[in-house]
């Protein structure tokens, strides 16, 4: 079924139920219960908590929405929207109003029943004009959350947006129970399969499985998990390699082929919207900063990116963050030109022949090869990037994509976002980008979103060269479904929930 016509069964609310039944895709064998998981990922941080407002990592978004909370609804395998804590969801017919029926018989791990007023106030921590979270920019348009009764809530929006039960399956807008916010952001007290047993923030979780849920039968089939957190990937391959762990994540490029090569081990290398992207920030020291990006933009060869840092696991990208995992990825815009000749006359003439980079420490444990191939192209091109851990023109990031092309633009280049790194502002971006958001037509839906690429491609100081696949490997005591999710790592990061023992 593709998103269009999905959608259309969405704001009616007929496809709730048929879209859970699709999750779990046919496999060869039968999901078994029992038994525990071993997984090391990275990105875990010793300051890490269960506040999802700071949470950026696969290790805490696993953790957290993948097995110890939940959210409205979930993103499965094959990109079809489902129900979570939200059964159903109904839309007004101009996609402003969105009522929600949320599960009966659902409790909190300390045994608060979950109603409407839990919603309210998950959702109030990312909401309002000094919200620092994430997700604030998703729910912008939240003018008003109603509680209807004890288990339906409605969304009053103050512009229409087709993609709204999209983003409430964000990773940040997990639901705490209200009363014990604070309580469960130390404890980790959600709704979700599994319950803390022991959290070393940047180290280890171990979670047991919740005697009863309301996913029973459908996923969450391992007695215990442990999640162990890595940031060095040759130590993460060779926890695999010595049995240390079932399964890891974030595999590097250059260990993902010796991983392919052993017995008992497979590889599954998944095409996302994963990407590494170079953000040039408003202000940049010289006369013209279009002449700047444009220079940077022309300067690169793209699939250098691929063949070198990636090893062949990606492919381009085009300085926007739609991939091609979205369904209204243009093709036509998916190249840039590359012309260094006309990179170095438009350095010339901004006066430019250095740049500092941010590379913060994080990035620079995902992002070494990439940054190493930015020099070393931007030098053939006679600009010198200086490396700096605290500011820079220039900064660069590893990130997920979003599931939508209005989640993926919301959250990397929206005014006041905090993930747009370049800072960059744009009427016409804006314009177009709630024009794409109410519009309900799939036809011009899409030439909204051609019109925004290209806007992006040409304007943004957003620099994204490649797309790159998610890099896992399993040994053969786990098993996944036939459709694993490529979104995030890891089957969306809900392999803990969706992955059985063999």
């Amino acid at each position: 079924m593709s998103r269009i016509s999905r959608r259309s069964l969405l704001t009616s609310g007929a496809a709730a139920g048929v879209l859970a039944a699709s999750g779990m895709s046919v496999a060869a064998h039968m999901p078994k219960s029992g038994g525990m998981l071993r997984a090391v990922l990275s990105g875990g941080s010793p300051n890490d908590t269960w506040d999802t407002r700071s949470h950026d990592s696969l290790f805490m978004m696993a953790a957290a929405h993948g097995a110890v909370f939940d959210c409205l609804t979930e993103i499965g395998p094959d990109g079809a929207l489902r129900g979570e804590l939200a059964e159903s969801w109904d839309a007004s017919a101009d996609a402003q109003t969105w009522t929600f029926t949320l599960r009966k018989g659902v409790t909190f791990h300390n045994g608060k029943p979950f109603v409407a007023k839990d919603v309210v106030r998950s959702f109030a921590l990312h909401m309002g004009d000094q919200s620092r979270s994430p997700a604030a920019p998703l729910l912008r348009d939240v003018t008003e959350i109603k509680v209807l009764t004890q288990h339906q809530i409605q969304f009053v929006l103050s512009a229409p947006n087709a993609d709204f039960p999209y983003l409430v399956s964000d990773y940040h807008l997990v639901i705490y129970p209200a009363g014990y916010v604070e309580l469960a952001m130390q404890n980790g007290i959600g709704t979700g399969l599994y319950r803390v047993r022991e959290f070393r923030a940047g180290d280890m979780l171990h979670a047991e499985r919740v005697t009863s849920h309301y996913k029973d039968g459908k996923a969450g089939f391992f007695d215990d998990l442990v999640l162990h957190n890595s940031s060095d990937p040759a130590e993460r391959t060779h926890m695999l390699l010595e049995g240390m762990v079932d399964v890891v994540g974030q595999l590097a490029p250059a260990h993902a082929s010796q991983c392919d090569d052993l017995s008992g081990v497979s590889l599954q290398a998944l095409q996302g919207n994963q990407h590494y992207s170079f953000a040039l920030q408003d202000g940049l020291p010289a006369r013209d900063q279009v002449l700047v990006r444009r220079a940077v933009k022309l300067g690169l060869d793209r699939n250098k990116f691929v063949s070198g840092p990636l090893a062949g696991f990606g492919q381009v990208g085009a300085d926007s963050p739609i991939g091609p995992a979205n369904p209204f990825f243009d093709i036509e815009t998916s190249t840039v030109a590359h012309d260094p000749e006309q990179a170095r006359a438009l350095f010339a003439r901004a006066g430019v022949d250095r740049l500092a980079l941010n590379v913060s420490a994080a990035s620079s444990q995902n992002a070494a090869l990439m940054v190493s191939e930015f020099r070393s192209q931007l030098a053939a091109l006679g600009v010198v990037v200086d490396v700096a851990s605290e500011t820079g023109q220039v900064s660069v990031q590893a990130a997920a994509g979003r599931a939508t092309e209005d989640w993926a633009m919301s959250t990397y280049l929206a005014p006041g976002a905090l993930w747009n790194h370049s800072r960059w502002q744009d009427a016409q971006f804006e314009t177009v980008l709630r024009a794409a958001r109410s519009e309900l037509d799939a036809a011009k839906r899409r030439t909204h979103y051609d019109d925004l690429q290209r806007l992006v491609q040409q304007r943004s100081g957003l620099i994204i060269p490649a797309f790159a696949k998610h890099l896992q490997a399993v040994r053969s005591n786990v098993s996944a479904p036939q459709t694993v999710g490529a979104q995030y790592g890891l089957d969306n990061a809900r392999f803990a929930e969706r992955w059985w023992r063999t």
